[in-house]
């Protein structure tokens, strides 16, 4: 357990066993909750709040008497289709792995919007939007910190579509993803790639 992370000790142990999983650690079976109590050195309601979370992620399954087992993960999660924002909403699904790791940083730090302005959209970001270059955008940059200080500088670039329901006022408070979705556009997946570059002037 790292107290330093951001993230609740439920979600940690959550995520610690859900990449086991993925590795197939558990095929005889998931360890019971005071074996994973003392593991991870917390209380019961801890562990059962994890466990709750990856049966409602459809990776175990509980039964009294019966133990806990793995199970495979449904196929159509990586494939979901996304809906258009006049589609009636459906049930809110449940962000796991990267997204839902976006959306708890986001809801424990704070954030100071530097801009957002709507503008045509560079080559570059329309080649990762897969859209016409000089598409209108909504272009926001942010710093986003926790109580130690600034912890990242974040640009964003939103087809202006999806991003007529929020604005600087908005992206001050809550996870871009959250608007995204409260616009009504279903979530399914996400890809980051990481690198490193020197800070320029204004990062810095």
């Amino acid at each position: 357990m790292n107290p330093g992370l951001p993230l609740p000790k439920y979600h940690q142990i959550y995520l610690v066993l859900r990449e086991q999983l993925a590795e197939g650690r558990f095929a005889a079976g998931v360890p019971g909750e005071m074996h994973l109590m003392k593991d991870f050195g917390v209380a019961r309601v801890t562990v059962r709040r994890a466990l709750e979370q990856l049966v409602l992620d459809g990776l175990i399954a509980r039964a009294p008497g019966r133990g806990t087992v793995a199970l495979t993960p449904p196929s159509s999660r990586a494939t979901r289709p996304s809906r258009s924002a006049g589609t009636p909403p459906k049930q809110r699904a449940q962000l796991t792995g990267l997204l839902e790791n976006i959306v708890n940083m986001g809801l424990r730090t704070s954030v100071k919007v530097l801009q957002c302005e709507v503008l045509p959209a560079s080559s570059a970001a329309a080649r990762h939007l897969d859209i016409a270059a000089g598409t209108p955008v909504q272009k926001a940059v942010r710093v986003r910190s926790t109580r130690e200080g600034p912890l990242s500088h974040i640009t964003t670039h939103v087809p202006q579509s999806f991003a007529g329901g929020f604005g600087r006022r908005e992206l001050a408070k809550k996870p871009i993803l959250m608007l995204l979705e409260e616009s009504g556009i279903e979530i399914g997946r996400a890809v980051q790639n990481i690198s490193a570059k020197l800070a320029d002037a204004a990062v810095a």
